[in-house]
Parts: C-alpha cells; structure tokens; sequence
C-alpha cells in the first residue's frame, strides 16, 4: 500500500503560463487587465474542490471599494490561450467556460467552477480578467493595490480501495 498526494501548482513565473506578477500602470476608469495562469494538479490524488482567496498586501479604496474598485472575472480556456502583448490580451483557439463570475476582486475561500484540474495530472489554463469601472470618480487618482492570489486544493472524500 502507499498513500497518495495533493498538490496544486501554477505555471512558470513570468512565462505565459503566470503572469500574475505583471504590474498594471496607468490604469483609468473602463481598463480591463487580462493575465494568464496554469492551474495544475500535480498530485495523484484527485480534488473534490479548489478554492480562490485574493488579498491586497499593498492596499487603497481600488481593492476596498467593491462597486467601484476592481471586479474580477476568472475565465478558463480548453487549450493554451494565445497571448498577444504587453498590454497583455487573450485569445482562446478552442472552448471558453467560466470559472468565477463577476465580483470584487478581494475574496476570501471562493469556489472555482468548472475545472479539470480536480483530476489528477490535468491542467487548466486560466485568464483572469480585472475590469475597474468606469464609474470610479476622483478619489481613485493615484492609488496603488498588490493583490496576492493563493490557490487551495481539497483532496477528494475517502472511498474504498
């Protein structure tokens, strides 16, 4: 007998596959910022859940206002998404589904829908689309965030064997 393991990582650092480290500068009311990031099970146990959790370790109103502030969108793509850019966009050569709907971009323990990477050895190639809203007045001028995204696998449910 052996037992088996859960690990859930993310593509390459600074490589299409996770550009979740890009800085977006200059950013005005109606922007949207597009990133790209693998979401793999590395483990050979399978997931019955991963969940998002978004935290602003630089903070302003941008991560605080949810109305006006940034909204998060996460969208996955059925093969590699094309990327063109800086700025970078993303276009999707095959199927796209949803992963999670609009909402402000700070979450806490959010369920991600809608991905094979609850198997193991699969891999999801994500896009995570940040809109700030054209309603967002004065006050938003000159402000800074860094959001921090941490990614958590929950192993399957114990079954015989």
């Amino acid at each position: 007998m052996s037992s088996g393991t859960v690990t859930i990582a993310l593509g390459a650092t600074g490589a299409s596959t996770n550009r979740l480290n890009v800085d977006a500068t200059a950013i005005a009311p109606g922007d949207t910022i597009q990133r790209s990031v693998d979401l793999i099970d590395q483990g050979t146990i399978n997931l019955a859940s991963v969940t998002l959790t978004t935290a602003a370790t630089t903070s302003s109103v941008l991560d605080t206002d949810a109305t006006n502030g940034l909204q998060m969108v996460i969208d996955k793509c059925s093969q590699a998404w094309t990327e063109s850019g800086p700025p970078y966009t993303y276009t999707c050569g095959g199927s796209t589904s949803s992963v999670l709907s609009s909402r402000a971009v700070i979450q806490t323990g959010v369920t991600l829908s809608n991905l094979s990477a609850l198997t193991a050895g699969n891999t999801d190639h994500l896009r995570v689309t940040l809109t700030f809203p054209s309603g967002a007045g004065n006050s938003f001028q000159n402000k800074s965030s860094t959001i921090q995204y941490t990614f958590t696998g929950t192993q399957r449910a114990g079954t015989d064997k």
